[in-house]
């Protein structure tokens, strides 16, 4: 093993070889029809009680149906992390099976199938490269970029950027909207994966509607989806948005050290680790999708390289929220004020 180098993050982890790795991860890699199952059954099943339970408490006062969508916003993110996993074909051992268990999840998800395991591919095979920004990840520029860029366009960034945005509009629009049309680079069968998503979506919402009405299950459906949406950003927000992120330009990226310093382990309250299906090991799932869920916790406990990635609590998670740029010269996430000590120091003003 080499050591990995200082200029990221400090961090004292050093970089298996691919061989290495892969010897590590190998037991790990082998899905469970068991816990698959069961994990299916302890997601799915409580998500549609707590529905039923929202669309009753709709008798009472409103603010406890918020709060209930609170519970139902995090069963969908753990039903996410099984769509996820479908998408990765570690789920199930079977291709079959974690097709159709991921286009049954990916209708309670509003997200279709095969178009979203498309992008997700090719989040994978970039993360951390600065030269393939902008697929499946959140837009970052780094500070040469922002500084050249036009007034219109640091505008646009900062808003886009902003917490508000990130976290309560995007989400809405991303699963409500953008998830309904397909992208133009896409194949034919990941463009139709969107249609059939979008009548399924339509065809659950009618029975729902049905069933309680127009009225009511707005009244579920939307401030589900906003928690949900809000959670799940976050989460993917955190696993590659922090100051001692990885960053490289191509010819110099390598996907092991993209994996093990790019992506955070997120340490989380055993409930909300099981809410959020372990993928807060997001340094063990970058190194080898192949992974299912629920056998992360135990490959990260399994080699000391893997616990020696520096875990990232809730309350230092929370710091994180200030970093939008990545400063290229001293190689980590920095937020807008330090635009302002730039400025500063070029002016010859003391910081």
């Amino acid at each position: 093993m080499t050591q990995s180098p200082p200029t990221h993050s400090g961090l004292d982890v050093k970089i298996p070889s691919v061989a290495e790795w892969k010897a590590m991860v190998a037991t790990f890699q082998r899905p469970s029809m068991s816990r698959a199952a069961w994990q299916m059954l302890n997601s799915i099943l409580p998500y549609w009680g707590v529905w039923a339970l929202m669309a009753y408490s709709l008798r009472g006062p409103y603010w406890v149906t918020l709060l209930l969508a609170l519970l139902g916003g995090l069963f969908v993110v753990r039903i996410f992390i099984i769509f996820h996993d479908c998408g990765h074909g570690s789920f199930f051992k079977s291709k079959k099976l974690n097709d159709v268990a991921g286009f049954v999840t990916g209708v309670l998800t509003f997200t279709p199938y095969f178009h979203w395991r498309w992008e997700h591919s090719l989040h994978h095979a970039s993360c951390g490269d600065l030269e393939r920004r902008g697929v499946g990840d959140i837009w970052t520029m780094t500070v040469k970029e922002y500084l050249a860029a036009p007034r219109w366009k640091k505008f646009v960034y900062r808003v886009a950027r902003n917490p508000v945005v990130l976290f309560l509009i995007a989400p809405v629009f991303i699963f409500m909207l953008y998830q309904r049309i397909p992208n133009r680079s896409a194949s034919k069968r990941e463009r139709n994966s969107v249609h059939w998503m979008n009548v399924s979506v339509v065809a659950l919402a009618g029975f729902l509607i049905w069933l309680v009405g127009f009225k009511a299950w707005l009244m579920v459906q939307v401030p589900i989806t906003m928690a949900a949406g809000a959670f799940g950003v976050w989460m993917f927000y955190i696993q590659h948005q922090y100051e001692d992120v990885y960053w490289e330009h191509h010819e110099e990226w390598d996907y092991t050290s993209a994996a093990l310093l790019g992506s955070s382990f997120y340490k989380l309250p055993r409930i909300l680790q099981w809410f959020t299906g372990n993928i807060g090991f997001h340094h063990i799932h970058h190194l080898s999708p192949r992974i299912p869920n629920y056998n992360l916790e135990a490959c990260h406990n399994s080699h000391e390289v893997f616990q020696s990635v520096k875990p990232i609590t809730i309350l230092s998670s929370l710091r994180t929220l200030g970093l939008r740029l990545w400063d290229e010269e001293n190689r980590r996430l920095v937020g807008f004020s330090y635009l302002r000590k730039l400025k500063e120091l070029s002016s010859g003003t003391p910081a």
